[in-house]
Formats: structure tokens, C-alpha cells, sequence
């Protein structure tokens, strides 16, 4: 499907395969001079062709096309390996381009999971199977970096690159303050909650979430554009419907916590989740793989607040109340 959200900005909906999210949102700014394509698909077949198809009925020209990518999930990411041309800018953030240039594979992710209770021939499994391993970008072209406060101009629309990390280190929104018009990425979803992962004992991600949402809060935005499902506009009802979620979360945790010390993967299994089935273990492995990283991220959370305690034994991690 592509809409036209308002003069020269259109949505282009590209389908996700085998994922719960069924398509992303990517957006294409037109101008007579370079366009400007904000995200762009897992490296996937069905994606590409959507993404062409799309391009060709806005009538923009993907040769003089710069490409804007949110964050470095391949959703948002993997395709660009198809789309970029010889002379496009790619334009990024500093944090999660630093993430790819180290990047050696799941393994470090898998013997953290261990040491945190996931049963780690499982977790292999879940990452294995994973869309972001399995249709992930061929390479990586030379990456222009954005900062904090750059601005990017594309036509008439004139963005504010906005740091937003907590969904990943270096997450960054575009604000177009004369349009009041919010390219949000995964930062702000409308209907799901951004995924708030942890999986190293680098950072406090749903500290730095909480903190981004504040940030783009007093913002004047009349229309959202998030990465996935529908377009919305009160966009300070949703944070603060966001921000309630995750002291709700807190809450859950501390309480679950009232006992004997339990690791991150016991923690996730007696949290409450929106995924329909009876037990724990019958929770597909990649959903238990989401759960126990959001658990992660929350007890972080509370330990660095000083509510909880961690307790390291025999190389596995268990949190208790101080």
C-alpha cells in the first residue's frame, strides 16, 4: 500500500514475512532534487519487490534517493544492502552504527541468556530462526552519521535529528517543527509497546527509554509516523499511557521478586504477557527470548535504582529485594 500523508510524504507498507508484525512503515520524501526514504524492510524478497513497486508509483527514483534508517533492527535496516545505490547517502545514528562495525554474532547474547537462566540451546534456536538472522542485510554501505540536533532537509520538509536510545542504543526520531510532523521509528508505537531489551551488563535501556520519552513529550506534533501499524497524533496520551506500562512493569517485578531470588528467565515466566497460551513453556522460544530481554531491562532498571539486588552464583544471576 502506498498513502499520501501530506504534499511530497507518503507511507509505503512493506511486508515483515514471518514475523508477528506483519509490515513496517516506511516513508519517501519527493523532491525534484534528492528524495528521502526513511526505513526499509528485512532483506527479503517480498520486501524488495514492495519497496520498488512502491517507489515507482510515487514516481520517485530510487538512483536519487538517500536513505534515513531509525535504527539498526533489520526490519528498519537489512534492505538497504538492496536499495542503495552508487551514489546514496546512508544516514545513521553513531551509537548502532558502532554495534555493527563490532559485530561477531549471537554468541556473547547466548552466554549472557545463560548466565541469566535462558536455557541457552533454546535461546540458539529463537536467534537462529530469527527474521533479523535470517534475512538480514548482505553488507553494509558507507555510513553518513547524524548527531543529536543535525538538521536534514529533503524538499520542503526540514527534520531535527532527535536521539531517542532505550529501543536501541542509538535510536533517532526525525521532528519536522513547522509541520508538526514526528517520524518516530519504534520509539513511539500506537496499539504494541516498543520492545525494551537488555542483554549485556553495558547500559540501563528502559532508564535511557523513560528518559527519550520525556524528551520528544513537549514536543508540538500534530501527526506521528511510527515504524509499525497505524498513524496517530496525540502523541503525549501515548507516552504517558507508554510511561504508566513500565512503572506498572516495575511494580509487577518487584512483587514477583518478594520471595526466594529467581534469575531473569524465572522472572520472565511468572510476568504477565499478551501471547495466547496456558504455561510458560508453552510460550513459542521467541517470545520467551522478547520476555526474558524486557525482564532484563527491568531489573536493571530497579537495581541501579537501589530496589532490588543481584545475586551471582556458580556464574548464574539471580535478583532478590535489598
Amino acid at each position: 500500500m502506498v498513502e499520501e500523508i501530506a504534499s511530497n510524504l507518503f507511507r509505503l507498507q512493506i511486508p515483515l514475512p514471518e514475523t508477528p508484525l506483519k509490515y513496517l512503515n516506511a516513508y519517501l520524501v519527493r523532491s525534484p532534487e534528492r528524495n528521502l526514504l526513511i526505513d526499509t524492510g528485512l532483506n527479503h524478497e517480498a520486501c524488495l519487490t514492495a519497496m520498488q513497486d512502491g517507489v515507482r508509483r510515487i514516481g520517485a527514483d530510487l538512483n536519487r534517493t538517500d536513505i534515513f534508517i531509525t535504527h539498526l533492527h533489520a526490519d528498519h535496516f537489512a534492505l538497504v544492502s538492496k536499495l542503495a545505490a552508487e551514489n546514496t547517502r546512508v544516514l545513521f545514528n553513531r551509537p548502532d552504527t558502532e554495534i555493527i562495525e563490532s559485530w561477531k554474532g549471537f554468541d556473547a547474547m547466548i552466554a549472557y541468556g545463560g548466565r541469566q537462566g535462558f536455557p541457552m540451546d533454546l535461546l540458539k534456536k529463537a536467534l537462529d530462526a530469527h527474521p533479523g538472522s535470517k534475512f538480514g542485510t548482505d553488507w553494509v554501505p558507507g555510513i553518513n552519521i547524524l548527531d543529536d540536533g543535525q538538521e536534514l532537509t529533503c524538499g520542503d520538509y526540514r527534520f531535527a535529528c532527535l536521539e531517542t536510545p532505550g529501543h536501541t542504543p542509538g535510536h533517532m526520531c526525525l521532528y519536522e517543527a513547522d509541520k508538526k510532523i514526528l517520524v518516530a521509528g519504534d520509539h513511539i508505537l500506537i496499539d504494541i509497546t516498543p520492545n525494551i531489551q537488555c542483554w549485556s551488563d553495558q547500559g540501563n535501556p528502559l532508564k535511557s527509554y523513560l528518559a527519550s520519552l520525556k524528551k520528544v513529550y513537549t514536543l508540538d506534533v500534530d501527526l506521528v509516523l511510527p515504524g509499525h501499524r497505524r498513524l496517530f497524533s496525540d502523541h503525549r496520551r501515548r507516552i504517558d499511557e507508554l510511561t504508566a506500562h513500565h512503572e506498572e512493569r516495575l511494580s509487577e517485578v518487584t512483587k514477583i521478586l518478594d520471595g526466594s531470588p529467581l534469575s531473569a528467565y524465572e522472572t520472565a515466566s511468572r510476568m504477565t504477557w499478551d501471547i495466547k497460551a496456558d504455561t510458560w513453556a508453552e510460550y513459542p522460544v521467541a517470545q520467551q527470548w522478547f520476555a526474558t530481554g524486557e525482564a532484563i531491562s527491568h531489573l536493571r532498571y530497579l537495581e541501579a535504582d537501589g530496589r532490588i539486588q543481584r545475586i551471582v552464583d556458580d556464574g548464574l544471576t539471580r535478583y532478590a529485594p535489598v
